[in-house]
């Protein structure tokens, strides 16, 4: 890089909500790839590399996820723009961070390996640059934008129940949520449609499916306050 040149980079923060080893509780897991060179050669990031001029900075990160984890998000949000001139020993570069939902079955079939692997959102490892930061602030949107929207869509299957639903909300918020309130809550949004369908499989009587309409626009009917305690 040329003495006061600035270069362009992308990077994403994939969400993903995994088993727990032992209990089968969902919860918040981050794919990290494995540098392969300096700075921090060996050390673990975000997915992410060089934007081309060619293409939109969505079309970047899209590209990147798909070459370093195999990804293709249908979820895909900026997230924010990290310029600091000290994020990099090797020189200016300015970073368009993204942020992307993937479901349960997407994230299974990314192969892990020596330089990919799925860490729990709480627990990751050092990682380079001001990555952890990135992290850090992505995890703090998911949560802030759960309580209002229909983010848990991209986390869940076409249908769901409504127990389903509240895992997501309790894994992605850290909380316990009451399961009455919770169903009150929900079942009072005009998105929330049931499909009159039921799932099959369980020991007892099978609870109903629902899907989100996706024509509704959702009005801030403020967010779910009926934890129990926190985690």
């Amino acid at each position: 890089m040329g003495e006061g040149a600035i270069e362009l980079a992308v990077s994403t923060v994939i969400f993903a909500l995994q088993p727990e080893a032992g209990t089968g509780r969902p919860s918040i897991r981050v794919p990290l790839v494995r540098r392969t060179r300096a700075p921090f050669e060996g050390g673990w990031a975000l997915p992410g590399g060089w934007a081309d001029a060619r293409e939109g900075l969505a079309a970047s990160a899209r590209r990147t996820l798909a070459e370093t984890t195999g990804l293709e998000p249908a979820y895909l949000e900026q997230l924010y723009t990290l310029g600091a001139v000290d994020r990099s020993p090797t020189g200016r570069v300015v970073s368009v961070v993204y942020w992307a939902l993937v479901r349960a079955e997407e994230a299974e079939a990314v192969p892990e390996g020596e330089n990919v692997a799925w860490f729990p959102a709480e627990e990751l490892p050092q990682l380079a640059f001001d990555h952890a930061r990135i992290v850090e602030y992505a995890l703090w949107r998911l949560r802030t934008k759960m309580e209002y929207s229909r983010i848990a869509h991209a986390l869940l299957g076409e249908t769901f129940t409504i127990s389903e639903l509240r895992r997501v909300h309790e894994a992605v918020r850290g909380v316990v949520l009451d399961p009455a309130n919770f169903r009150r809550h929900v079942e009072s949004s005009p998105a929330l449609v049931p499909t009159g369908e039921r799932l099959t499989g369980g020991a007892h009587r099978p609870p109903r499916l629902y899907r989100y309409d996706t024509e509704v626009r959702l009005a801030d009917n403020g967010p779910l306050d009926d934890t129990e305690e926190s985690r």
